[in-house]
């Protein structure tokens, strides 16, 4: 698609089809700090849905490389799928939104990701199933960016070959995002990734899985992320905002107003991460990062799905100008 010009955005990851079930007839229970929250419905019973809604070529590189095709940057996607019909309209999707697909592979008689979305009031319960594929890592050359995030098991020996890559490789700047799957390796297994790291993003309570701490501070949070290598580390808390740490500088970011009640928050997080990487990758600076992402991140809980609402460099400046006076960061 691009010919021979180097990608400026690269994401690395599993992609999938969501099917949203929108349910009505549900209950959600929770322990007394409202942390530990359970989906219920009736057992052994016929559970009444309202409608069902498909996403195809979803998952958190995938919707990466979405935001930054739409920002306005040269994006790819290193993935594998199967070659059955959804694999299929998977790949229309993304040819759709203008994304490199030179790197990704097609599994002959293979199943391609299909996940099944749980939707009640403005939040999910996913359920997922990776397909066991042979992942190989291609020839990916030097991309500006490589971002990484979620795969499935069994993926320790293709981490391997994308850090043997980038370390032959020092001019790639790289992104991660880490998935279930690779929070739950462990720091030891990942060490070399983690020191390579340029931005490393993720929520505070996968940050607290990663550093097995109960630790709420967010300062010491980021700077024992920050000391396993990362030069750059982004932690998202949800609907109360973000934080970030540079070269010791730490900045709290407020979340946009949202214009109205979130409509389903499927991808938000993903929105806020990969703006903030490819508002860098756009010559801005992690203070302005923070305030590119919020937007986009609002404006994705707007619609169903992790990609309708992702915005355009354009639209997110629209958005900027109307800002209120407080939605700037914060030195801590």
């Amino acid at each position: 698609m691009f010919g021979s010009k180097k990608l400026d955005f690269l994401a690395v990851g599993d992609i999938t089809t969501d099917a949203f079930i929108r349910l009505k007839d549900a209950s959600v229970h929770c322990n007394i700090d409202n942390e530990k929250c359970e989906l219920c419905v009736r057992f052994a019973d016929k559970i009444p849905y309202e409608f069902v809604e498909v996403l195809r070529a979803v998952g958190n590189s995938p919707n990466a490389a979405v935001s930054a095709a739409r920002l306005g940057l040269k994006s790819g996607l290193v993935t594998n799928m199967g070659d059955d019909q959804n694999g299929k309209e998977c790949l229309d999707v993304l040819k759709a939104e203008k994304i490199s697909t030179k790197f990704v592979t097609q599994h002959k008689g293979k199943e391609t990701n299909y996940h099944y979305v749980l939707w009640y009031e403005a939040d999910r319960t996913i359920l997922v199933k990776h397909q066991a594929y042979t992942y190989t890592l291609p020839d990916i050359g030097s991309p500006k960016w490589l971002y990484i995030s979620s795969m499935g098991e069994h993926t320790l020996d293709y981490h391997t070959a994308i850090i043997n890559h980038v370390n032959k490789h020092p001019e790639i700047k790289v992104a991660f995002q880490p998935g279930t799957f690779q929070i739950n390796l462990g720091v030891e297994k990942l060490a070399a990734l983690y020191k390579r790291v340029e931005v490393f993003i993720c929520n505070k309570e996968e940050a607290q899985k990663i550093l097995a701490t109960d630790s709420t501070d967010i300062k010491n949070l980021l700077e024992k992320v920050h000391e396993l290598g990362p030069k750059i580390v982004l932690i998202t808390d949800g609907p109360k905002g973000a934080y970030v740490l540079e070269n010791g500088t730490t900045l709290f970011m407020p979340p946009y107003p949202d214009p109205k009640p979130p409509y389903e928050r499927t991808g938000a997080g993903d929105a806020y991460a990969s703006t903030f990487v490819c508002a860098l990758a756009l010559g801005k600076n992690p203070a302005e990062a923070l305030q590119l992402a919020g937007i986009n991140s609002m404006s994705v809980v707007q619609q169903i799905g992790a990609q309708r609402g992702l915005l355009t460099k354009k639209a997110i400046e629209e958005w900027l100008k109307k800002a209120p006076p407080d939605y700037q960061p914060k030195a801590l």
